[in-house]
């Protein structure tokens, strides 16, 4: 059954639901796994992003996502200013994605103190998006609902660890996606919760021997 935001769109600043609400999106949750503001982003669009994205102003609308903002800010044809009067850098490049859909920008984001994450993800139209590599690692999910996304070194035991550590925690799992580069090499857990997983449980999951890092998308400061 289709919903009202099937329907009827998602409510958002600019001409294209694909080309600007989605590529905020995209900045957004770009942002959100990340952890904080980037201080600098490359920024490559591919396809479609890339040919039309421009005149779509989806490129103006990934730099308001990373600075946090939503489809529906009306600041976001202002984000190139924005983003220098916060002192966040960034450049916009184009770039053919081996194999990549039509509307895929890539991301890769830098901080002092923070590791430097690459991530792929395209738009489907209405606003919503997939991501597809997170540091090089294929994966698929969207981002709609709590998910939790944990980096792992790929060894017997941490699934089981992971799940317990939730249920101990009283969040139930509503979907685990678990990918990797190669046997025995780095591994990316994709869990969509019912419920929101507190700082406090992230921080004991990552003193677990094998695990890298561990985020949190939370829906409620996505909508």
């Amino acid at each position: 059954m289709a919903s009202i935001f099937d329907i009827l769109g998602p409510v958002m600043v600019g001409p294209s639901s694909s080309h600007t609400a989605g590529a905020a999106r995209i900045g957004l949750i770009a942002r959100q796994l990340f952890g904080r503001q980037p201080d600098k982003a490359q920024v490559y669009l591919h396809g479609s992003f890339a040919a039309t994205g421009k005149g779509h102003g989806t490129d103006k609308a990934l730099i308001a996502g990373l600075l946090g903002m939503k489809p529906d800010d009306m600041r976001i044809p202002e984000s190139f200013e924005i983003a220098k009067e916060m002192g966040m850098e960034f450049q916009i490049a184009e770039k053919d994605i081996r194999e990549a859909h039509p509307n895929t920008a890539q991301i890769i984001m830098e901080a002092e103190g923070v590791k430097t994450m690459k991530i792929q993800a395209y738009s489907i139209g209405g606003g919503r998006i997939r991501v597809s590599k997170l540091d090089g690692i294929d994966v698929h999910f969207s981002g709609e609902s709590n998910t939790l996304i944990v980096r792992n070194v790929d060894q017997p035991g941490r699934i089981t660890e992971v799940a317990a550590a939730l249920s101990k925690c009283d969040i139930n799992i509503a979907t685990m996606q678990v990918f990797r580069d190669k046997r025995g090499g780095f591994a990316v857990m994709v869990v969509e919760t019912d419920q929101v997983v507190s700082k406090e449980a992230i921080e004991n999951l990552e003193k677990k021997e094998g695990i890298i890092k561990v985020t949190f998308l939370d829906v409620s400061g996505m909508v």
